[in-house]
């Protein structure tokens, strides 16, 4: 891409095991763009309430302590990084504990507010344009993003890819934890997942990553031309 060509913010939602996060990081990179990976913050925030002792549970605690840690995210595809208080997360976050508990943090509204924010923070920063993926992003965070996609699949599938990345998973087991984590993430009163009412829908049931990044580059590229 060329430095002249205009910048563009791309918003990527859906549920867990659609791709999001290798689709969106592929995308970025290819394009030039920043990437930002807003679940891993709310993943970071849920880190630090347990790792301080939080009860995740009691929402008024949580509220409490939303301001406390100081989360930074880095938006390079190739290696996107985040810290919490100066701390590498990268790896602690993608613990089955934080996994199981992240979206009790995330229903509170004090800590949505906090962290779409940091979010919006960050996008308006992105000088070449940015890829951000999460739930809300199309909805909430980014109403105005120039292109919104909304990645799906079924059950099936996510939960397939879910095992793949997560050694030694249960099949059944994972597909299960995946449906109740849509219903949470689907049903909280604040910022609740959901599709965009002018996002285009991308089922990678059956697509290859490649085929699902090639489709997402080639909307991008339409968004930025039909300027």
């Amino acid at each position: 891409m060329s430095d002249t060509v205009e910048s563009v913010i791309v918003a990527i939602d859906g549920p867990s095991g659609t791709g999001k996060s290798s689709t969106s990081r592929a995308v970025a990179a290819e394009l030039g763009l920043s990437y930002l990976d807003t679940g891993a913050q709310y993943r970071a925030i849920t880190w630090w309430m347990i790792s301080n002792g939080v009860d995740v549970e009691d929402a008024d605690a949580v509220a409490s302590a939303a301001g406390k840690p100081v989360i930074v995210s880095g938006t390079d595809p190739a290696h996107p990084t985040i810290t919490v208080d100066g701390v590498d997360a990268s790896g602690p976050i993608r613990t089955q504990d934080v996994t199981s508990k992240v979206s009790a943090v995330s229903a509170v509204p004090e800590v949505r507010a906090l962290i779409t924010e940091l979010q919006r923070t960050i996008a308006a920063g992105a000088e070449k344009g940015i890829v951000v993926e999460g739930r809300d992003i199309g909805t909430t965070v980014l109403p105005d993003a120039d292109l919104k996609i909304f990645l799906t699949a079924s059950p099936e599938a996510r939960a397939a890819r879910r095992s793949g990345e997560l050694k030694g998973a249960d099949l059944h087991t994972t597909r299960e934890a995946l449906v109740r984590r849509d219903a949470a993430d689907s049903s909280r009163k604040t910022s609740p997942l959901a599709k965009a009412g002018d996002a285009v829908e991308v089922d990678t049931t059956d697509l290859t990553l490649q085929q699902v990044v090639e489709c997402v580059v080639t909307l991008v590229e339409e968004k930025r031309t039909s300027r």
